[in-house]
């Protein structure tokens, strides 16, 4: 018997779905707000959640991600008469199981209610897997911890993996604790960091080459992808691989097999691929500059990795580990930390992300070397700069809660308040989803659930550039 919750803020409906569900013998109850549903889900003990999107206290879908973080780890069905691409699009990216539109039939959420339970029972019955290796990757964040669960996921594979994320996120990181916990652990990981490859001698730092095949060849060698044989090979930044280079590897992704330069035959290297871009691949595609068929080849299982500013709680628990690591090496007792060392930490966005946040306690280490504790005055100037000025921008909001003599005595019509805080709400969102998504118009319609024409006229009405 599964326990399943069913939120929809139509008791009708509730109650329509329930009845096939208890007949196949189910516990169910239901919830008709977002309030009463997380508050249900957080005390429960439930495997699967019927959602609502359109509800009296919020939208369905913004809440998936909080819903599958309960305790139970509930699968999530979407279900809604307000249906549309992208928000089926979203469902499935925020990890709905799938996305049903009423009126459904009752078939159809019994055959899905017992897939979803089918899976469950055959994850919990699968051996658990054993304790991942994770040197150098910090942090207990629920972000950092689903990164993690797809790592144990893949290692025990050969597929090609693809790690996206912006710069500084730890992509090489993971990609090494990837071959760690893989079968190829014994062998070489070698790394290609396609940014850097020198235009003229890419074919043969990859592909190797025989002595006397060119001017300057004084010597075979063997090239990376060979010295890779049997274990794994990194390509950092395979997006700035150009399209000439993009055709002859992809030839080595299919066959397994290449000519160095000079050579009258081919050899083999058995590798496994892991990439990794801070570009978007897909737009690259779509504006011809990188090739739709290696893309598919890379990106068997992708790897998203979250910016350092989605997950500030990691952020203490960094900072202490890579000062206690410095101390350690220098010979220095480990240092004491003060609140508001963490809070002005927390304030800042890091930009850089964690690369930023090492360099970061390199600095202070530097500065605080022979101080016990670390205060916020230890940073530098820039993160202090911007932890005062978040401080006085709160201050001002704050102030402009308290109502002067002037406001108290001139009211306007509930009607235009709610109208002009609609629109200065709906501004600044947008204003910041253009600077989030750096004007892609794609992911901007992906993170905000509009459709392409409702967000081009929010953002023409509100005179927002698109580009």
């Amino acid at each position: 018997m599964a326990n399943v919750l069913i939120i929809d803020d139509e008791e009708a409906i509730c109650n329509l779905l329930a009845r096939p569900i208890q007949r196949e013998q189910h516990h169910v109850e239901y919830a008709l707000t977002l309030k009463q549903g997380k508050t249900c889900a957080a005390d429960g003990n439930f495997d699967v959640i019927f959602l609502d999107v359109n509800l009296p206290d919020g939208n369905g879908l913004d809440a998936l991600s909080a819903f599958k973080k309960a305790p139970s780890s509930p699968d999530v069905i979407i279900i809604t008469g307000a249906g549309n691409p992208d928000g089926a699009e979203l469902a499935i990216r925020s990890g709905a199981w799938t996305y049903i539109q009423k009126p459904p039939l009752m078939s159809d959420i019994i055959l899905q209610l017992n897939r979803v339970l089918q899976y469950r029972e055959e994850k919990e019955q699968r051996q658990r897997p054993s304790i991942l290796k994770r040197e150098g990757i910090v942090g207990s964040s629920p972000q950092l911890e689903s990164c993690l669960s797809q790592v144990a996921q893949v290692a025990g594979s050969d597929v090609n993996v693809l790690i996206t994320g912006e710069t500084g996120t730890g992509k090489e990181l993971f990609a090494r604790t990837i071959h760690n916990n893989s079968f190829r652990a014994g062998k070489n990981f070698v790394v290609v960091d396609c940014a850097s490859l020198p235009e003229m001698l890419v074919n043969s730092m990859l592909f190797g080459h025989k002595k006397g095949s060119f001017t300057g060849a004084q010597m075979d060698r063997s090239g990376l992808i060979k010295e890779a044989d049997g274990g794994t090979l990194f390509l950092d930044e395979v997006g700035e691989l150009s399209l000439a280079h993009q055709k002859e590897f992809l030839r080595v992704l299919q066959e397994n097999r290449f000519r160095p330069i000079g050579s009258n035959r081919e050899i083999e290297s058995d590798f496994r691929l892991i990439a990794a871009t801070n570009r978007d691949l897909n737009e690259m595609v779509n504006s011809g500059q990188f090739r739709k068929d290696l893309l598919y080849r890379i990106q068997s299982f992708n790897i998203h990795l979250p910016p350092l500013k989605s997950r500030p709680q990691d952020i203490k628990e960094m900072s202490q580990h890579w000062i206690n690591i410095l101390c350690e090496k220098q010979g220095i007792e480990t240092k004491g930390f003060s609140p508001d060392f963490f809070e002005t930490l927390m304030t800042y966005d890091w930009p850089g992300n964690i690369r930023e946040l090492i360099h970061t306690m390199e600095r202070v280490f530097t500065v605080a070397r022979f101080d016990p504790t670390l205060f916020s005055r230890h940073l530098p100037t820039k993160i202090r700069v911007h932890q005062a000025r978040s401080s006085v921008n709160r201050d001002e909001v704050k102030n402009e809660n308290i109502p002067s003599e002037k406001h108290v005595n001139t009211f306007r019509k509930l009607q235009e308040v709610r109208e002009s805080a609609v629109a200065e709400a709906e501004k600044q969102y947008l204003k910041d989803l253009m600077e989030h998504t750096k004007r892609n118009m794609k992911e901007a319609i992906r993170i905000s659930g509009l459709s392409q024409s409702r967000l081009y006229s929010l953002l023409k009405k509100y005179q927002i550039p698109r580009s």
